[in-house]
């Protein structure tokens, strides 16, 4: 009977000790992969948003979590490598910036839960099953909302009465692009303007574009969201004060870079929004019952310097509803 007290006892000890040590193992520090087509400089306000929103939920880079950033410098045909390099590290989540570092993701692993910091068309990428129910590996935000192409032909018709013919700058390659078109011919339709379609496949495809453009005698540009067109912003400026054209875009990126005025889906909110959506899937929560997140914050910017440049006066009851105004 001693024996066996004593063998217990000896047993209860070693339980503690063992129990001991594994109570001191530091716990698992979250990796996060990040993937972007473009460069740094390019989304440093994106990437700068989704740390504020990791910030925010009590995740601090370096000590409670890692990221792992990983930038295609504008060569997409990169991402598939940068991916799979991602899936290597054995990350616990990859975010993704627009649909092409999505596509390379979701070729590279199954598994691993992707969320997308942005999508124009989730469903029609084919990322998705459903909005409400994505099912699979994939959940995260959409950037489309379709009164945008719309409400950005109206504010040229305000600035410009006279509106007439539109050149539409897009890359066909990108997605979202189509249904962005069709939804701005019906409102073109109701405003009797006629568009103009130009398509951007190649940075060197820009200047050319505009060529058209003012030889078509058009009185404005709407430049659609495209990464090529969003690396190029800056030459999109000059060229647009070259040709003394109002340009509407849909990033403040372009207005930053001195572009003339922007309406569209704030783009650094979605990115501090997909912070919501890993931290959620760090906690548990499958991606597949994660509903996509549609736009809900739109911005309007108006670049006083850049109408100056063209000589186009900005009506006040425009100015008054912008949300900013670079002077």
């Amino acid at each position: 009977m001693r024996r066996r007290i004593i063998f217990l006892a000896l047993c209860a000890m070693l339980f503690a000790l063992c129990f001991s040590a594994q109570a001191q193992q530091p716990s698992k520090i979250p990796r996060i992969g990040f993937l972007f087509a473009l460069s740094p400089s390019v989304v440093s306000a994106r990437v700068e948003a989704f740390r504020q929103g990791m910030r925010e939920l009590g995740y601090v880079e370096g000590k409670n979590i890692v990221i792992e950033w990983r930038f295609a410098e504008e060569k997409p045909d990169r991402l598939p490598a940068l991916a799979a390099e991602l899936v290597r590290l054995k990350v616990d989540i990859i975010v993704t910036a627009g649909p092409s570092a999505t596509r390379s993701a979701k070729e590279a692993t199954v598994t691993i839960p992707i969320v997308m910091a942005f999508d124009d068309d989730p469903v029609g990428s084919g990322f998705v099953a459903r909005l409400a129910r994505p099912g699979g590996n994939i959940t995260g935000l959409s950037a489309f909302s379709p009164e945008i192409s719309g409400k950005q032909l109206e504010l040229l018709k305000e600035i410009v009465p006279r509106l007439s013919r539109v050149a539409v700058l897009g890359s066909s390659t990108h997605p979202g692009t189509t249904q962005s078109q069709k939804e701005m011919e019906l409102t073109a339709q109701a405003f009797k303007v006629q568009l103009q379609y130009l398509n951007v496949l190649d940075p060197k495809d820009i200047e050319t574009a505009f060529g058209p453009a003012r030889k078509g005698r058009v009185d404005a540009v709407v430049v659609l969201s495209s990464p090529i067109l969003l690396s190029q912003r800056a030459q999109l400026a000059e060229l647009a004060v070259k040709s003394r054209l109002p340009v509407i875009h849909a990033n403040t990126e372009y207005v930053e870079a001195g572009g003339l005025m922007v309406y569209g889906t704030n783009f650094p909110d979605l990115f501090r929004r997909a912070a919501t959506y890993v931290d959620k899937i760090l906690k548990g929560a499958k991606p597949a019952d994660l509903p996509i997140e549609q736009p809900t914050k739109f911005e309007f910017v108006i670049n006083l310097k850049a109408a100056k440049q063209i000589g186009l006066t900005i009506p006040p009851n425009v100015l008054a509803r912008a949300d900013r105004v670079i002077r």
